[in-house]
């Protein structure tokens, strides 16, 4: 929730949201397939696991840096945010900046304010009874105020709570929820819940029916965005107050943060302007073979000036290229979804 918009509803705290990979499977939701009260009261290891609920992950962390305007400029610059909030004498750190403040880079926290020994023990616990696999599954951000250049960030994390045991279509294991209390100059500017799937991987038989992709996210944000590709049309978001186009949807306009919008159709010419081959974790539903190999994800911008993040159709993922030009088609991956792609034009 980026944009003027965002800072501007703040009646109390902002609330985000964020799903991956169309999932958000709450520690405490029900899920088809999840274990029973009556097995999970016999699980052992969850009650071990419990034990670590509302002990410290990490405690006293200190952002490596304040707030500041460089920092501020790169994340608009790569999200393509053009808000007048975060710019200026009177400029706000975008609220979904909240996380990149506590990060420790690659050299990561180095004054003693890393993971907690009671953190790694209970991964090792999950580890040592073979639940080794883990996905990110969704995170959920609060701002109770905003971050402004010169903040002194601190930050305590608490494992908030694990789950019984679950069975997804991934394996059956357990979902860990940590909470992260975001303080700026002592006092509290956001929280950031991060949930995880520690699992076993379920073992896949030779009959199994073929991966699928994941289900986008829809939204009331973005639901008429995906109501357009049902019907083979690529629907942009223009704001009725200055006229900028945006993709992907958004709740309010980047450029002047006018909250009003109608849709122009994109005509459906593009060129690659960026692009990377994905080589792991192999994932048989985005490859042609099935085989889970290589394969190419783009950036594509179209006539209309909008990027779009997309697959490269009718052109092996080594051949995609830079300035590529690549025209739009609706591609069927399965008899529940389609998805806007771009094919390889003639002699590109």
């Amino acid at each position: 929730m980026s944009g003027a918009g965002a800072e501007g509803r703040r009646a109390g705290a902002d609330t985000v949201r964020l799903g991956v990979a169309g999932r958000r499977p709450g520690a405490d939701a029900p899920r088809p397939g999840a274990e029973t009260s009556e097995k999970a009261e016999r699980d052992e290891l969850y009650a071990r696991l419990r034990v670590y609920e509302g002990r410290a992950a990490a405690t006293a962390g200190r952002g490596k840096d304040p707030v500041n305007e460089p920092m501020i400029r790169h994340w608009c610059e790569a999200m393509g945010d053009t808000s007048p909030a975060y710019r200026g004498p009177d400029a706000v750190a975008p609220p979904t900046m909240l996380q990149a403040w506590t990060m420790g880079g690659l050299s990561g926290h180095t004054d003693g304010t890393g993971r907690s020994a009671a953190y790694d023990e209970m991964f090792a616990l999950l580890d040592g009874a073979g639940y080794t696999s883990v996905v990110a599954t969704d995170c959920e951000q609060e701002y109770p105020r905003p971050l402004r250049p010169g903040d002194r960030i601190t930050f305590d994390t608490v494992i908030e709570s694990v789950s019984p045991r679950k069975t997804t279509k991934l394996g059956t294991g357990y979902f860990v929820t940590t909470r992260t209390d975001v303080h700026a100059d002592g006092e509290l500017a956001g929280t950031h819940r991060f949930r995880i799937l520690k699992y076993r991987p379920a073992r896949r038989s030779k009959d199994a029916e073929p991966a699928r992709r994941p289900r986008p996210v829809v939204n009331r944000d973005n639901a008429g965005f995906w109501a357009g590709v049902a019907e083979h049309r690529l629907l942009i978001q223009r704001c009725t107050d200055c006229a900028t186009l945006r993709l992907p949807w958004l709740p309010g306009c980047n450029a002047c943060g006018g909250a009003e919008w109608d849709t122009v159709e994109a005509g459906g010419e593009g060129t690659v302007f960026s692009h990377v081959v994905m080589h792991h974790p192999s994932f048989p539903a985005f490859a042609p073979d099935g085989e889970g190999g290589p394969y190419a994800v783009a950036l594509v911008e179209l006539a209309e000036g909008v990027r779009i993040v997309s697959n490269v159709i009718g052109v092996p993922y080594d051949k995609v290229r830079v300035g590529m030009p690549v025209h739009l088609e609706f591609l069927r991956t399965d008899p529940d979804l389609e998805l806007p792609v771009f094919r390889a034009s003639e002699g590109g």
